[in-house]
């Protein structure tokens, strides 16, 4: 067994560039005491599940409508790469994907004509770094798996498989 998880873990670092995980704070930061309380309860919980200190991503214009001001934190990321990546892809196809309530697999169209799989997490809690009694708010994430050179469609899915991401037989 030892033997195949590191000929995956090559495979991925050749393959596979960067891996960009997001969240959108959106709908948190019209709370009172957001950027004293929420804000950094989620900056530690993603820091926690992603390995590293994340950056915030501001808002660039006003929008009215939105009660949106300039400047006002609207999404936390976090690129990662070499190391940090691999073993992100590893705890997210061996542990999270099976602590998934309901999961069937990843939806082959999440994988777009670039060859970049784009998968949501709906709930963080799936991450074992986060501990559900503890955590004071709940988030959703998004993860970008980026390939080192555009690939077909089709050829993209293929080396996904490959790779070992549960992408589901055909879409639902």
């Amino acid at each position: 067994m030892q033997k195949t998880h590191e000929k995956v873990s090559t495979e991925v670092r050749a393959h596979i560039e960067k891996v960009v995980v997001n969240t959108g704070t959106g709908r948190l930061s019209s709370q009172p005491h957001f950027e004293d309380k929420l804000l950094p309860e989620i900056m530690k919980e993603f820091a926690l599940i992603t390995g590293q200190k994340p950056r915030t991503n501001p808002a660039k214009r006003s929008i009215a409508g939105f009660k949106l001001r300039e400047g006002a934190v609207v999404g936390i990321s976090t690129t990662l790469r070499g190391k940090r990546m691999k073993e992100f892809i590893d705890r997210l196809n061996r542990i999270v994907f099976p602590r998934i309530r309901d999961f069937r697999g990843l939806s082959i169209s999440g994988v777009d004509s670039r060859g970049n799989l784009t998968v949501g997490i709906k709930e963080h809690i799936v991450f074992h770094e986060v501990n559900q009694e503890d955590s004071k708010v709940s988030f959703g994430l998004q993860v970008s798996v980026i390939p080192k050179r555009a690939l077909p469609r089709e050829q993209a899915i293929h080396m996904y498989r490959e790779l070992g991401f549960p992408l589901a037989k055909q879409e639902h």
